[in-house]
């Protein structure tokens, strides 16, 4: 076996040494760097909300806020919607009240006005039982009809003109048919049972007629 000197051993592994030596300082410098990068990383995490990369620490307060401002604008409208229901209810209850006193006083100046007709009426009465003079007491009684027809017509009271027209479902009700009279009669009103009436050009009442067939 060869022997080979002291210094020769030595300085055959001074270049290995010299690689260990490197070797241990970068695992050294490793190190040292990691453990730098775990203490910035733990001062970010705990780092005030400005700093940059932690803005994930805000979002449980903004979503707070939108929270608040929803439940906010929730309950603004909610009593909306409550105000516009009891503005709604007492329209409707005040609308049904003057409906209700239009009509039972829809017909106060028609009957105000009638009234005068009642009173002619009843003095015609007294005349009738007081005289025998047929003639006056017939002329008094036509003064009240005519009376009474003046005041309706001054209302919008309109009679309808059946006789010797044709035949009209929409304003006519034909109560029976006969033979016409006359060629000129046929299909048209006869006679005329119960007169029609207009109230301001609205039919009120259809005329009951006889046609001719």
């Amino acid at each position: 076996m060869t022997c080979y000197p002291p210094l020769a051993v030595f300085l055959s592994t001074l270049p290995l040494r010299q690689f260990l030596k490197n070797m241990k300082q970068k695992d050294v410098n490793n190190s040292g760097n990691k453990h730098e990068n775990d203490i910035n990383t733990a001062v970010d995490i705990n780092s005030d909300a400005d700093v940059p990369g932690t803005g994930h620490l805000n979002e449980p307060v903004q979503t707070e806020n939108e929270t608040e401002k929803l439940k906010k604008e929730i309950a603004e409208w909610k009593d909306k919607y409550v105000r516009q229901i009891a503005e709604f209810d007492n329209f409707r209850k005040r609308n049904a009240k003057e409906r209700l006193e239009l009509m039972q006083t829809a017909g106060k100046e028609v009957i105000k006005d009638l009234l005068d007709v009642l009173d002619d009426c009843d003095r015609a009465q007294k005349q009738m039982e007081t005289s025998d003079d047929l003639k006056t007491i017939k002329e008094g009684v036509l003064l009240v009809f005519n009376k009474l027809r003046n005041v309706l017509t001054a209302k919008g009271l309109k009679a309808m003109e059946t006789v010797k027209t044709e035949f009209n479902p929409d304003l006519h009700e034909a109560i029976t048919e006969i033979p016409a009279p006359a060629e000129e009669f046929k299909d048209k009103v006869v006679d005329e049972v119960t007169k029609g009436y207009y109230l301001n050009d609205k039919i009120i009442r259809h005329a009951k007629v006889v046609v001719g067939k």
